[in-house]
């Protein structure tokens, strides 16, 4: 073949191999192996710029050990290939054993019996030389290599692009690194415990229990009714344990169907099922080194509930259609609003994996049973809606609190939060009212109040009454009580006062 097609042919194959490599060192592996399959080298390298050090290092070598390309490393303007990055122009040195400035420092070449020539040309990206591509020929006299640089240089170029693309990658991968790091503080700083809205003694107990098993890797189930804030929990467990730079995956069992729940949670090979049309990984491998919180256990079909009790005691799983068994290291967090014991008894929930799950049950009261809380709730949501409705609601008035804390809350903190919401989009004063609060809450404590023979004050009174005599016989003291209660010592003073209470 002419030497013309010959050249053609070994352009055409590297840019079919940089199409087709996976990274940048298989893109140079290819290029150097072409090059040596094709045109008669001895040997080629590939030298980069490290930006760190300003040094160059042989990346990639066709014809070098290991320890030879580590020997290969040169300052700028140092040897053949460090003046050729210095000037950025190409350099043929046509008996390497007879010219001094060949430093030769990876001691490949056997000089004293053979002679080479040297061809190095410069790789850029622009204007900015970020390496060099060298080969060896076998020294054939004083001829021309004018056609085997310019070879070489249009080939540098091909290459320059690929380390364009892999700065490209390494920068955009980087800011990913940054946005995610960033975001992840965000979450610390959201989740973490002193954000939990409370000031009720339940609370506090909870609150206790929570801390003190997000320093082990337990798992946790969390147990409570709708809306009672166990996502917010499992949050917080993640984020203030070891596991906090790993990844909190979060799976709602109850809104994926039956037949997805399972390719979710463990992945998929592609032609698993009709539709696989590549491998995807699930929950549990992407939550790997973090956290997994189950949500809505209670709602596991019995199939999906023997493959987790797999992962619980070998802590391994394998994707549908899949035969690899793959290990992963995931703390899990369940919650569910089910009683679990009936369902145990009545066989939908298997026992081996119940008692797998429940290691460190806790329960967290509905909103009913910790009423001190909904005051510092409203503020904390009134705040949070001023800000994304752009309003400027200053609280709410005493009619309108004794109200919210008379209704019961099936949907605790979450229809609390819902309210809270309604009620700044609706007030058009700069206290939310009784007028602002939904129809069913007044009719409803309406109801309450007249069905126990009480005003609504007289009610309020009652249960303030009776949380000041719970806190002061749990509490002790005053200033113990006050704190528990979220009010001021002063003030609990003057409640005791009014409403006779005898410490």
């Amino acid at each position: 073949m002419p030497m013309r097609d010959i050249k053609v042919k070994v352009l055409v194959e590297i840019s079919e191999a940089l199409a087709k490599a996976l990274d940048l060192e298989d893109a140079l592996n290819s290029i150097l192996k072409i090059l040596s399959d094709s045109l008669e080298i001895q040997r080629g390298t590939i030298t980069l710029v490290d930006p760190m050090t300003n040094e160059l290092h042989i990346e990639v070598a066709q014809g070098l050990t290991k320890e030879e390309k580590e020997r290969g490393r040169y300052k700028i303007g140092e040897g053949i290939t460090g003046k050729v990055v210095q000037s950025g122009e190409p350099m043929v040195v046509k008996d390497i054993g007879a010219d001094p400035s060949f430093l030769n420092k990876t001691k490949a070449r056997d000089l004293q019996s053979r002679k080479y020539a040297f061809l190095c040309v410069p790789i850029k990206v622009g204007n900015r030389v970020v390496g060099a591509l060298s080969v060896d020929h076998l020294f054939k006299g004083d001829i021309s290599y004018e056609e085997d640089v310019k070879l070489l240089t249009i080939i540098a170029s091909m290459v320059g692009q690929a380390v364009r693309i892999r700065e490209l990658a390494e920068k955009e991968k980087q800011a990913i690194i940054s946005e995610n790091n960033k975001l992840r503080q965000q979450l610390k700083g959201k989740y973490k415990f002193g954000n939990i809205i409370y000031s009720s003694g339940i609370m506090e107990s909870v609150l206790m229990a929570v801390t003190q098993v997000a320093e082990t890797s337990a798992t946790v189930m969390l147990r409570g009714e709708s809306g009672t804030g166990k996502e917010l929990i499992a949050s917080a467990i993640h984020y203030s344990s070891k596991r906090a730079n790993k990844p909190l995956i979060k799976v709602a069992c109850a809104a994926l169907p039956e037949n997805l729940l399972e390719s979710e949670l463990f992945g998929y090979e592609r032609g698993a099922f009709t539709g696989a049309l590549e491998r995807k990984p699930g929950r549990f491998e992407m939550a790997d080194g973090g956290s997994i919180f189950l949500d809505e256990i209670g709602d596991l079909p019995l199939t999906t509930q023997i493959k987790l009790l797999r992962v619980l005691q070998e802590k391994e799983i394998e994707r549908l259609g899949g035969t690899t068994t793959i290990k992963v290291d995931v703390r899990i967090i369940c919650a569910t609003h089910r009683d679990l014991e009936e369902m145990v008894k009545q066989g939908k929930f298997r026992e081996d994996l119940f008692y797998r799950i429940n290691v460190f049950p806790i329960t967290i009261p509905p909103l009913r049973e910790r009423k001190e809380d909904i005051p510092a709730l409203a503020d904390h949501f009134i705040e949070q809606f001023n800000k994304e409705n752009k309003k400027k609601i200053k609280g709410i008035n005493r009619a309108a609190l004794d109200m919210l804390i008379a209704y019961d809350w099936p949907g605790n903190v979450r229809q609390l939060e819902n309210v809270i919401e309604r009620a700044v989009v609706l007030c058009q004063k700069e206290l939310i009212t009784p007028a602002d609060l939904p129809l069913n809450i007044q009719k409803a404590v309406e109801y309450e109040v007249s069905s126990a023979g009480m005003t609504l004050p007289e009610l309020v009174e009652s249960i303030e009454k009776q949380k000041i005599e719970e806190a002061l016989t749990k509490h002790k003291t005053q200033k113990a009580a006050s704190k528990a209660l979220g009010i001021t010592e002063r003030m609990l003073g003057y409640k005791i006062k009014n409403y006779n209470i005898v410490v």
